[in-house]
């Protein structure tokens, strides 16, 4: 359709009209002119929409989520995506085309933003969904027993709901991109072929509709950037039972842009005693290849599920088939616990494997993540990390951490270390400087939030801050202290609460000095502040949560389930979010 010239130009000054008629007219004409470019738009716009709903932990599937948006539009799909907890079962059944994008937390959990989603789903209220046309993409770890069970149990619950699958669901490993990039292109290829879109469609309104093209990094797993270390310092006190270390990496010329929340992976290699120890149980002294491997490209600190199963087959008289043909998880876990590869096959003795056996049993060597504990605008060439380094001994052997030994103790200053980026966009600092921040991060789990501080002082922000932060004592193991005392001193932390367990008879944690602090605490939370919560999943996360729901309950005094339900809320507006390992 032709565009109309604009209005005055089609009325003449000489035109035999009234000042009213000229207006009516001109008026008219307008009106005329905006529904031409209605109708074109509508020519152009996407003929079917898709629902691109993710549950994420680390970042992966909200990353994934929006690759697949960009994918839709390229074909000529309409496409949004959305995290799944903000998406209420009638809002899916209104839903024509969705596709859920799920990693899977911890023991088989769904991630932090996909819980009330599921909890919904599950229930006997959850409508019908006959029209629904639906596929799943899983992302978890092979090296758990409950792999990728998040995207699992959601898709077979939309099954049960009467949904229809469009494609099957496909469940990545650690090495997710070309799996993942495989099911995007299967999918929207179908959706493309059933709703008729053509490739002039897709183009137009590619190009009408589509955001600027996301600006990846070229660091990644596979290519990763080599930093140099430029700070090892030890944080904790020599006399600390814990080491806790801070690292800066030298970002020179890698074009890396990060923000405060985000996470930096490491790419490790493993410790060479241990390789050599291996090299030499498996009588491969002088096998250079496979030196190489052990080293660079195999995790031999923890072993494989395969290998476990491996090991049961060929030494059915070992200690670890007794405890396997238990069948019982947990006494298997706790077997394992502390143990390396080099365990597992002395254990097995003459019948274990040689090299060449061995080593498609190994898992291939993954990089660690840790949370950046440093802000862009104070430190855009660096980033920053808070680590403690792991080591015990146990059975007549000393045993280390794979990446935190590795930093520690074999990174030279000149030796070059991989990393790359792992954004987390639903862990940072509020945009609008200010909101209030509660953040709770024992141990290590300060790392984040020194990063946040630092970010909100660059930035000016008057925002309140309030920080929980312990460890076991304060002499040995404050780590920041002085740090922290110049960010209250200064009046960007507005408040600091301290939780040191071992100072004192009765141990104090984090979770309470939130209860004394109750009414403190819900009266932030009534003035819109956001909690972040950062550290260890299994015990403190937990504690934390049923602390902040016992401050709730007992400040509201309506009950547990409006306390449960205010947290949802807070969940649900992004208000309560944690980075949690």
């Amino acid at each position: 359709m032709t565009p109309m010239p604009p209005t005055g130009l089609l009325i003449p000054a000489d035109a035999p009209f009234s000042a009213a008629q000229e207006a009516w007219l001109a008026g008219f004409i307008a009106g005329v002119a905006a529904a031409g470019r209605r109708a074109s738009a509508a020519a152009d716009a996407p003929t079917a929409t898709v629902d691109v709903l993710f549950g994420t932990q680390t970042g992966n599937a909200e990353f994934l989520a929006g690759e697949v948006v960009a994918g839709a539009r390229a074909h000529g799909l309409g496409g949004t995506a959305t995290a799944l907890d903000a998406v209420t079962p009638e809002r899916l059944a209104a839903m024509s085309h969705v596709l859920v994008l799920a990693s899977t937390y911890g023991e088989g959990e769904m991630p932090d933003n996909a819980g009330l989603f599921w909890e919904s789903l599950q229930a006997d209220t959850a409508p019908r969904l006959d029209g629904l046309r639906y596929a799943v993409l899983g992302l978890g770890d092979r090296g758990y027993d409950d792999f990728c069970q998040a995207a699992k149990l959601i898709d077979t619950r939309l099954e049960q709901l009467g949904a229809t699958r469009l494609h099957d669901r496909v469940d990545c490993d650690v090495d997710f991109e070309e799996p993942a990039a495989a099911w995007t292109t299967a999918v929207l290829d179908r959706l493309t072929a059933e709703t008729g879109t053509t490739t002039a469609t897709a183009t137009t309104a590619s190009a009408a509709s589509a955001p600027a093209a996301r600006t990846r990094s070229p660091w990644n797993k596979r290519t990763p950037y080599p930093s140099r270390l430029l700070v090892n310092r030890l944080l904790s006190s020599p006399d600390s039972a814990k080491e806790i270390r801070h690292y800066e990496f030298d970002l020179g010329d890698s074009g890396i842009t990060y923000q405060a929340g985000d996470a930096l992976a490491v790419v490790p290699l493993n410790d060479d005693a241990l390789v050599g120890a291996l090299l030499d149980h498996l009588g491969a002294g002088g096998d250079e290849e496979t030196a190489r491997l052990l080293r660079a490209e195999r995790e031999i600190r923890t072993p494989s599920k395969e290998l476990i199963a491996d090991l049961v087959e060929r030494a059915p008289s070992s200690e670890l088939a007794a405890v396997v043909a238990h069948g019982d998880r947990s006494d298997l876990e706790s077997w394992l616990w502390g143990r390396d590869v080099l365990d597992l096959l002395r254990d097995a003795g003459p019948a274990a494997p040689g090299p060449a056996e061995l080593l498609p049993l190994l898992r291939p060597l993954q990089a660690r993540q840790y949370s950046i504990s440093s802000s862009p605008l104070a430190h855009p060439d660096r980033i920053h990390l808070t680590v403690a380094s792991v080591r015990y001994d146990t059975g007549g052997r000393t045993y280390a951490g794979v990446t935190s030994s590795y930093l520690a103790d074999r990174v030279g200053e000149e030796a070059p270390v991989g990393v790359y980026l792992q954004p987390n966009a639903s862990f940072g600092v509020p945009a609008d400087d200010d909101t209030p921040m509660v953040m709770i991060g024992p141990g290590t789990g300060v790392a984040p939030f020194r990063g946040f501080l630092h970010e909100r002082a660059a930035r000016g922000a008057e925002g309140r801050n309030w920080l929980f932060f312990g460890d076991r004592h304060r002499a040995t193991d404050f780590v920041y202290e002085d740090e922290l005392a110049e960010l209250r001193d200064s009046g960007v932390l507005t408040r600091l609460d301290l939780a040191f367990s071992r100072d004192q008879t009765e141990k104090v944690y984090v979770q309470t000095r939130m209860r004394e602090q109750a009414r403190e605490l819900y009266a932030w939370l009534e003035d819109g502040a956001h909690v972040y919560v950062c550290g260890d999943a299994s015990r403190m996360a937990k504690d934390v949560e049923a602390a902040l729901l016992g401050v709730i309950a007992g400040q509201r005094g309506r009950g547990n389930a409006d306390a449960a339900e205010y947290l949802a809320d807070l969940r649900r507006a992004k208000r309560y979010v944690r980075d949690v390992y």
